[in-house]
């Protein structure tokens, strides 16, 4: 899957608009002896890290069943990251990395040419603070959600009240505007021309903006930590809120349907990603367990967009994913596997019936996938 670089000159990950279906991975391969990457599509796969060792990395797997390259933000540019990563979009042949690190004041956007992975710019402190999510909106714009500068969690003022969007300019690399938005402003999703932003700081608002004029518009009451997944095959907008899930009428902003995600408090749901045909989604449900150390345990669950319930008693999949994705035009399903946040974790690969196909050893806390 990735392969090592030893300079920047040998990397070319040229674009690709998807995985091809038909990879011929071998289960479980870890063989990190450095190679040149080579042209074509490939996965990129966002290693969280151990967030108070501020080590997030990236791996690339490419589509030929070859083996991994691991770290290679670190290989290209010769420093780390260092920081805990948050997402990775892509736009207009560059890729923005963002990278939260425990330190105040050292949170970062890594800007790279999408192309060879070789720095171009740092957006830093305190344009950037707490940097969350990242959509691409037009050309050469982007937005990143920020939490903005994190306060006391034991006291309840961990989220500054509003957090911001941050507006970056490609063509020049810059941070142009912070739009104002709920505190804990999280998953951002372009729907048309508006942007639906989420929350984790105990709003009850889904934040909606203009993203031609970079304008807040009139939010959506939906309830606690509202958060937009995807959009489904009938144009309708989907929100998880607070063991909800909730279908919304993108054009009227009017609310349509709720279903409520099992029963059992104890579990939590998380991870929803929509399949390639827009007719499902896979969600993680998952508790802590105190007879074992209140280690995270749970499974992967589907349900249909036309379904008027949703099923938590038999598991799609029987694993839990630390984080999850869906390539969109073969419906491959990519699980990664978080043993602990010391060591090297998993990314598993499977068909839209939820049937096996591989894995192969990434870094550690396998959390967002981006399909090049």
């Amino acid at each position: 899957m990735i392969k090592k670089v030893t300079t920047a000159s040998a990397v070319r990950l040229k674009l690709a608009l998807s995985l091809l279906v038909a990879l011929n991975w071998s289960c479980t391969k870890d063989n990190d002896d450095p190679m040149p990457l080579p042209n074509g599509a490939g996965v990129l796969v966002i290693n969280q890290g151990n967030f108070m060792d501020n080590n997030g990395t990236i791996t690339y797997l490419p589509p030929d069943g070859s083996t991994p390259t691991y770290d290679i933000f670190n290989q290209i540019n010769k420093r780390s990251l260092t920081g805990s990563l948050q997402d990775y979009t892509e736009s207009d042949g560059k890729g923005l990395i963002l990278v939260d690190n425990t330190t105040a004041g050292q949170d970062k956007v890594e800007i790279i040419d999408a192309n060879t992975f070789q720095s171009l710019a740092t957006l830093k402190s305190p344009e950037i603070e707490n940097p969350r999510s990242a959509i691409r909106v037009s050309a050469n714009k982007v937005y990143i959600s920020c939490w903005d500068i994190s306060g006391n969690a034991s006291t309840g003022t961990f989220f500054k009240d509003p957090g911001y969007i941050a507006v970056v300019d490609l063509t020049t690399n810059t941070v142009t505007r912070k739009i104002p938005a709920i505190k804990g402003v999280e998953t951002l999703l372009l729907v048309g021309n508006e942007v639906f932003a989420g929350s984790a700081g105990d709003a009850t608002q889904l934040t909606v903006i203009d993203a031609i004029n970079d304008q807040l518009k009139t939010g959506i009451e939906i309830g606690p930590n509202p958060n937009p997944v995807a959009v489904d095959a009938n144009g309708k907008l989907w929100v998880y809120s607070s063991g909800e899930m909730v279908r919304i009428n993108a054009q009227t902003k009017a609310i349509e349907n709720r279903l409520k995600i099992g029963t059992d408090l104890a579990r939590s749901a998380s991870r929803f990603r929509i399949s390639a045909d827009k007719q499902y989604f896979y969600f993680v449900n998952s508790y802590y367990d105190a007879a074992d150390n209140y280690k995270e345990k749970g499974e992967v669950y589907r349900f249909a967009i036309t379904d008027t319930s949703v099923p938590t008693t038999t598991p799609f999949i029987k694993r839990l994913f630390s984080g999850m994705a869906v390539e969109p035009n073969s419906g491959v399903i990519y699980g990664g596997i978080t043993p602990s946040f010391k060591q090297a974790g998993y990314v598993y690969r499977y068909q839209a019936t939820g049937t096996l196909i591989d894995s192969v050893k990434a870094e550690i806390a396998p959390t967002v996938f981006y399909f090049k």
